[in-house]
């Protein structure tokens, strides 16, 4: 039998990871049209189609992070988890990577509050997977 507590806490703690999950996605879209405005400030050409179509791409994993959220991680599904998790991982580590480490963008705490929300939600999702398993072994 599943200690009625145990999936308590670890539902709460996959619902405030999705919730975050969310947040992340939210901020994500904000980058996005922020960078597709930027698009507009060249000329046409390779460049600013580039741009375009990086705004497109971190909309469409913005969108992909909430929808998992709200779907999967909301229950505390093995496989939004890992979508999750993994994806919005290697996104920030890209925006990391190539943009604040080179020193495009400064190193605020404005800059890192993405990856903080991501470490946060991946935090509290993996509490949430750690708890399933075990709650699911019984004593």
């Amino acid at each position: 039998m599943i200690d009625q507590s145990a999936f308590q806490i670890e539902l709460l703690a996959a619902r405030i990871g999705a919730a975050l999950y969310v947040l992340w996605g939210i901020l994500h879209l904000l980058a996005a049209r922020e960078l597709y405005s930027l698009a507009f400030t060249i000329p046409d050409g390779v460049a600013r189609g580039r741009l375009e179509q990086a705004a497109w791409d971190l909309a469409v994993f913005a969108i992909q992070a909430i929808v998992i959220a709200a779907v999967l991680n909301w229950r505390n599904s093995v496989a939004g988890y890992w979508v999750n998790v993994t994806t919005v991982g290697v996104v920030d580590l890209g925006f990391v990577v190539l943009l604040i480490e080179p020193g495009y963008v400064p190193a605020t705490l404005a800059a890192f509050a993405a990856p903080i929300v991501y470490i946060i939600a991946a935090v509290f999702s993996t509490i949430g997977y750690w708890r399933r398993d075990s709650a699911s072994m019984g004593p």
